[in-house]
């Protein structure tokens, strides 16, 4: 009779599992934030094992908690999320706290207050939303001179990342003199984009301008200045800037339809949580910082080459 394991099999068992919980998978960036979580998993999968989960849209707020009970039902050791409100996934990440499991925050910030308030010290790796709007923001605004009007798209407000978003937007405007005349939320989609987009115009029909706080909003946008005949160059084209650098953004922007786009590394987000969820998983301690991760501004300059 056997009295031990062989090594390999004591190996597997310890390998630990982690859960990247995401938005919706139908946003490309989320698509592509999962494909580099994969790609990563499958360089080193001697290192630990991976379960991958989104979410049916943004706004599906009661599915994404769900889905943090069941990865901690499942036994996961730790879990990497980009929550899908800053607020509302604050007591399910709680409860997987208490039950052990390491919990690491990227792409959208949890709230800050609310952590505190509950004694909770929830790690977050991802980008300087503020900034990176703000890049956008002044690229726009050497196209504008003062006094121009400006529409903003923003994102599902009671969202950290949209709220910052919408900051950075506002500070580079501010500076450029421009004046925001309308600013909604389209709850980071396309349609609604659209529709509100196109409200937005009738009623502010000298704009020359529009921040969309992401690239699915910013395409919504787009179409709904195409429909308005401003998408063609020359003194009566309004400009669109977006946050994302999805693939149909970056065709946009090579076609002169989009000016610029933020790129918070989608591919490569998901891996800086993973590698910081393996790291304190190894040293079972909890880091005293967060970690900020790149974000760069995307024009025809960068997708040209030049």
């Amino acid at each position: 009779m056997s009295c031990a394991e062989p090594a390999e099999q004591i190996s597997e068992a310890k390998k630990p599992r982690i859960a990247l919980i995401m938005k919706s998978l139908a946003n490309e960036f989320f698509a592509t934030m999962a494909s580099g979580a994969e790609n990563h998993h499958r360089a080193n999968a001697e290192r630990y094992d991976l379960v991958v989960n989104g979410i049916k849209d943004e706004r599906d707020l009661a599915r994404q908690v769900a889905l943090v009970d069941e990865m901690v039902a499942g036994g996961v050791d730790a879990i990497v999320i980009a929550p899908a409100d800053s607020k509302a996934l604050v007591p399910a990440l709680a409860r997987a706290l208490a039950a052990g499991v390491v919990i690491v925050n990227i792409d959208n910030k949890l709230n800050t207050a609310l952590l505190e308030n509950r004694g909770l010290n929830i790690p977050f790796v991802g980008p300087d939303n503020r900034v990176g709007a703000r890049l956008v923001g002044e690229h726009l605004a050497k196209r504008l001179s003062p006094g121009d009007e400006v529409l903003v798209l923003e994102g599902t407000r009671t969202s950290f990342n949209a709220q910052q978003r919408l900051l950075g937007f506002q500070e580079a405007m501010l500076t450029a003199g421009a004046t925001i005349v309308d600013k909604q939320s389209a709850n980071w989609e396309m349609t609604p984009a659209n529709t509100i987009t196109t409200a937005m115009l009738t009623a502010n029909p000298d704009v020359g301008a529009i921040l969309a706080a992401n690239d699915n909003m910013a395409l919504g946008a787009m179409a709904a200045v195409r429909a308005a005949g401003r998408d063609a160059k020359g003194k009566d084209q309004i400009l669109i800037v977006g946050f994302d650098n999805i693939t149909a953004v970056q065709q946009a922007i090579q076609a002169g339809k989009i000016l610029a786009t933020a790129d918070q590394h989608a591919d490569q987000l998901a891996v800086f949580g993973i590698d910081f969820a393996l790291a304190i998983l190894a040293s079972e301690q909890l880091p005293s910082q967060n970690h900020e991760t790149p974000v760069d501004l995307i024009t025809i300059a960068n997708l040209s080459g030049d």
